[in-house]
């Protein structure tokens, strides 16, 4: 099989990780997450990986609730530190090797992001985790996705969410909403499709960064993705 991308970004939701709880970190999820990731990484395609922090706390929640809103999202950042770390821990029981880097400096449990590093690892074939979003308060784990994308010169960012594609509406709540299979930036920028923040689309498109957006929970998914097949939406120029 011959694979579509030599290095490719996975952006995971935090709540992707919860199960139907919605919160907290289910073991058998974040197992299933892991042999999906090891599937493609056994294709020699260069892995990295962005993550969320929503299952432990959402700082725009946070912030609506009354917390300031600058340290909602540093708790947030801390969050998606932990789910790196639990991610870690699954990729690394199925024989991968990781490494976990972080916007904000602990270094007791991970590295700390230098781009040259990353791409270092993700050279000698480790999976690289980034944790901890961009470092900045208001900027969304998805701008982070865009931007390490970007710093490492990733060919796609693989944007995993919990339905198969792009609507033109919630097809939770819009039982008739019609799916695209090809998008370009514009178009999703100017219909305010919310299936990334508009800094984070804006990012792609200066780039000429192709996303796709698709179903994590369909076993096989991202594996179809890495090898080329039609799964999802597209986005691009």
């Amino acid at each position: 099989m011959t694979k579509a991308y030599g290095r490719l970004l996975i952006k995971l939701s935090g709540e992707g990780l919860a199960g139907e709880d919605g919160t907290g970190i289910d073991p058998t999820v974040i197992g299933r997450v892991a042999q999906q990731i090891r599937d493609v990484h056994d294709l020699g395609v260069q892995i990295s990986i962005v993550i969320g922090g929503g299952n432990i706390i959402r700082g725009i929640t946070a912030a609506a609730q009354g917390m300031d809103r600058a340290n909602a999202d540093y708790m947030g950042m801390l969050g998606s530190v932990i789910n790196a770390m639990a991610l870690q821990d699954a990729l690394e029981q199925v024989g991968l090797p990781t490494r976990v880097l972080t916007a904000i400096e602990i270094q007791q449990v991970a590295e700390l992001y230098i781009r040259r590093r990353a791409v270092r690892h993700l050279e000698k074939g480790r999976i690289v985790i980034f944790g901890g979003g961009t470092g900045n308060p208001y900027f969304t784990t998805d701008t982070a996705a865009a931007l390490r994308a970007a710093e490492i010169q990733a060919d796609v960012i693989l944007k995993a969410t919990q339905v198969d594609g792009v609507y033109n509406a919630d097809p939770v709540l819009h039982p008739d909403a019609v799916r695209f299979e090809k998008l370009s930036f514009d178009e999703a920028m100017r219909a305010n499709l919310r299936f990334m923040d508009q800094a984070a689309i804006a990012l792609c498109r200066e780039n000429g960064l192709p996303i796709v957006v698709f179903d994590m929970g369909v076993p096989g998914n991202i594996h179809k993705v890495a090898l080329g097949e039609r799964v999802g939406t597209i986005v691009s120029e």
